[in-house]
């Protein structure tokens, strides 16, 4: 008996311990909604970039403008797409992460979770200006790749202070991402790749390690 109570002892310690030091209010079920909404965003751009790709292979030189006005559209569509789901994926995740830190009783705003954030955000903001400087400099086929390689290392930079799942979302999009770069062209399909399908399966684990 003595050494039962020993060890839920050590457990409920080991449980304090882990509460005082990371924020464990992440929701499986937002992650499995932010990659649908990745999957539905790459779904689009994959048929809005064919329409662009057939309207000039069939545009004579006399159509330029029309073209290059086109493809400029284009750009501001996949742009506006990539804002709308990030935003349904950050609503999600608040909506949810607020829902389970109500149900655990564990404080939202804390100097966890404030780590946790600027951790996160700090390679998030640098990819996103690193991503504006290479459309500026019209290196378009580099921004899927990049969005993945930082949005990796968020996560790993962010995993110190949660789940430590995260890390392997981290590592998996880190790694899809620097492959992307060898296949310019294609980065749409190791985007959906990364924040999609990655995505479902990391929500899906940690809902059932976690939420159930």
């Amino acid at each position: 008996m003595k050494d039962r109570d020993y060890l839920n002892d050590i457990s409920e310690i080991k449980t304090m311990m882990s509460r005082s030091s990371r924020f464990m209010s992440l929701s499986g079920l937002s992650g499995i909604l932010a990659g649908i909404y990745a999957l539905v965003a790459a779904t689009y751009a994959h048929f809005r970039i064919a329409e662009v790709s057939a309207y000039t292979a069939n545009s004579n030189a006399g159509k330029a403008i029309g073209r290059f006005l086109l493809s400029y559209d284009a750009i501001g569509d996949l742009m506006l797409a990539a804002l709308l789901t990030l935003a349904l994926a950050l609503l999600t995740g608040a909506f949810f992460t607020i829902k389970k830190a109500k149900k655990r009783n564990e404080q939202l705003w804390n100097p966890i979770s404030k780590r946790l954030l600027f951790n996160f955000a700090v390679p998030l903001v640098a990819g996103g200006l690193f991503c504006l400087v290479l459309l500026q400099y019209e290196f378009i086929g580099l921004v899927a790749p990049t969005t993945l390689i930082f949005y990796g290392l968020a996560l790993l930079n962010a995993s110190k202070f949660t789940v430590g799942d995260i890390k392997y979302l981290g590592l998996a999009n880190l790694m899809i991402g620097l492959v992307a770069t060898q296949f310019i062209g294609f980065g749409i399909y190791f985007w959906a790749l990364g924040f999609g399908i990655f995505h479902i399966i990391y929500g899906i684990i940690l809902y059932n390690k976690y939420d159930k």
